[in-house]
């Protein structure tokens, strides 16, 4: 490096002790300023203060201004650490924006009493009781736990259809494409075209059939158990080829010499699959019981479409009970804190589950 290069460079030992100062005295004046704002704005919206504030443009405002600083201050106190600094910090302070002061919003409100109808009123822990309360919520959160242990059914399913795939065949790549067709449609089409068309009672072929076969009344949603099997059926049909599709390409990355040498050393083709296919397809099929899972949570197109929760929340799931209080009652305030409290479950649910799961996934040797 030339010696003009080096003049270009800013070390931490060239920063003088009042640059230092200054760096520091710019990033704690503007997070005073943040933090005066943030509590006047929420004197405001509590009613103890008018600051004239209508919306909360001052404090983002003042959070643009503190990051400003805060990427200025680097560059004073760092120097050439500084600079590389300001090519992640931009886009880190944006991050938090989008996620920290949703979050905190969504906390306020659900500690609310807000229906879209009136005015917005702080009432504490009232919604919480409710919640621990409400029976539908707690019905839609054990229907939860019944779809999910669905889910293993869904990935025996899986499995058997992509070992099906995966040997030789006739016509083996028409039927990889039309086991496909089911992930292709959105959960609304399958609910209105199977659902609405194919199960309804009266003129619905499905109907129809059982109802030949002797079935007087064929009502997939009139009981509460077979309407939930309904369920589970239809969301298992869209979804079982995304599992499939994840299996057939781990099988696909098996060696044949590894099931070719059992083969050799006399084991049937059963003792192959549990002792040389299935134990290398862990890691696979864990990654996709796992995404199955997430998907499943998210759980409401169908619900909702179909039966609406019903017959007496009986399909309901969270995600539906939750639209429902948006959608039908207007409680924002209750239906948000149904949403943190889901958002927290699924997060201990899945850390739970990935921890267990870590075991699976280390690469078989």
């Amino acid at each position: 490096m030339s010696q003009g290069d080096l003049l270009h460079v800013v070390t931490a030992d060239d920063i003088s002790d009042g640059r230092r100062r200054f760096g520091r005295a710019i990033v704690w004046g503007a997070a005073l300023v943040v933090a005066g704002v943030a509590a006047a704005q929420a004197a405001q919206q509590s009613g103890l203060a008018d600051f004239g504030f209508t919306t909360w443009r001052p404090t983002l405002y003042a959070y643009i201004l503190w990051a400003i600083c805060l990427c200025w201050s680097q560059v004073l106190i760092r120097g050439e650490q500084g600079k590389r600094t300001l090519f992640v910090l931009p886009a880190a302070l944006f991050v938090i924006s989008l996620t920290v002061f949703p979050l905190l919003f969504a906390i306020l409100i659900a500690l609310s009493n807000w229906n879209l109808s009136g005015t917005r009123q702080f009432n504490g822990f009232d919604n919480i009781r409710q919640m621990w309360s409400d029976p539908f919520y707690w019905n839609a959160l054990k229907n939860m736990v019944w779809y999910s242990l669905a889910i293993l059914v869904e990935y025996a399913i899986a499995f058997g259809l992509a070992l099906l795939l995966n040997a030789e065949i006739r016509a083996r790549k028409f039927f990889r494409v039309a086991f496909l067709l089911p992930l292709m449609l959105s959960p609304v089409a399958v609910s209105w075209m199977v659902g609405k068309s194919m199960l309804e009672l009266r003129f619905g072929p499905v109907a129809r059939f059982f109802r030949w076969l002797g079935w007087d009344s064929p009502s997939f949603f009139g009981s509460p158990e077979i309407a939930r099997l309904t369920i589970m059926i239809l969301d298992a049909w869209t979804f079982i080829p995304f599992m499939m599709i994840m299996i057939l390409a781990g099988l696909q990355a098996i060696p044949k010499e590894l099931t070719e040498a059992a083969r050799v050393d006399g084991a049937s083709p059963w003792r192959s699959f549990w002792e040389v296919t299935f134990p290398l397809m862990l890691p696979v099929s864990v990654t996709a019981v796992l995404i199955r899972i997430i998907f499943k949570l998210k759980l409401a197109d169908i619900v909702i479409n179909l039966t609406a929760g019903g017959p007496g929340g009986a399909t309901d799931t969270v995600t539906s009970f939750i639209f429902r209080e948006y959608r039908d009652r207007s409680n924002v305030g209750y239906g948000t804190l149904l949403a943190m409290v889901y958002l927290v479950i699924i997060i201990i649910v899945m850390t739970v589950l990935m921890k267990i799961a870590e075991r699976f996934t280390r690469p078989q040797t």
